[in-house]
């Protein structure tokens, strides 16, 4: 083999130097495709639950332009943090968010904030969709429901008022509450996204009382909203949340 032959063949091999250019290429390429990988998964995990009744089920009391954008905007914001929270920790991704807000304290601190405020926003509306229907439908509390209710508060109307309190007294965003507790059925208030199940609670009923769930139809007047509320509540609903409490 001449010289020129053997150049050609000693410059056609790969040197040290682009061996090791190339396997960080791989590397990177491969540790890139794991990033991906990870965050598909994480985004899988929570997804928006289609609402039981369309945008404007709900009218004149909580107008469609409301729901749309309580549901596709508001809600669907909780889910897509609390996925980008949970890339990296596929144990926790694959749970549901009630269960995660029942043990807030085992949840890494470092993502614990973002898990309490995005997977009680989501948890939170998940149940609020569920316990609301048509006017046309509400009808009443009934069975194990209706005893409970009068054993606790004596009548319908003096939960209502508890209820009512607790929402227009809320200060600041946040949530009223029918629970079920250690105790039997109480009412409760919790600001911002925070849901009664960190506390050990369950939620039967609960209503949003942040401004975007109300302020198109009211603006200010969330008295009127509250009041308003009760013509929605999906009796059935919420008993069978008592029942699986």
């Amino acid at each position: 083999m001449n010289d020129d032959s053997q150049n050609q063949v000693a410059s056609s091999k790969p040197g040290r130097r682009e061996f090791l250019i190339g396997a960080t290429v791989v590397t990177a390429t491969l540790a890139t495709g794991n990033n991906f990988a990870q965050a598909a998964d994480a985004a899988a995990a929570h997804t928006l639950p289609p609402l039981p009744y369309g945008y404007d089920a709900l009218a004149p009391i909580i107008d469609a332009e409301t729901m749309k954008i309580h549901h596709t905007k508001h809600h669907q914001a909780y889910i897509d943090k609390l996925n980008a929270a949970l890339v990296g920790h596929a144990e926790l991704a694959s749970q549901p968010a009630e269960s995660l807000l029942k043990k807030l304290d085992q949840i890494p601190e470092a993502i614990r904030t973002a898990v309490r405020n995005h997977g009680g926003g989501h948890a939170n509306h998940s149940l609020f969709w569920k316990i609301m229907g048509p006017a046309s439908q509400s009808g009443s509390p009934s069975g194990d429901l209706a005893s409970q209710i009068k054993s606790k508060f004596g009548s319908l109307e003096n939960l209502q008022l508890a209820f009512n309190t607790a929402a227009t007294g809320q200060f600041g965003s946040g949530w009223a509450w029918l629970v079920k507790g250690d105790q039997g059925l109480e009412v409760v208030a919790t600001a911002n996204q925070d849901s009664p199940l960190s506390s050990g609670k369950t939620p039967l009923l609960g209503i949003d009382v942040w401004e975007h769930a109300y302020y198109l139809n009211y603006q200010n007047r969330r008295p009127d909203y509250v009041a308003a509320f009760w013509k929605l509540v999906n009796w059935d609903q919420v008993a069978s949340n008592l029942e699986n409490a």
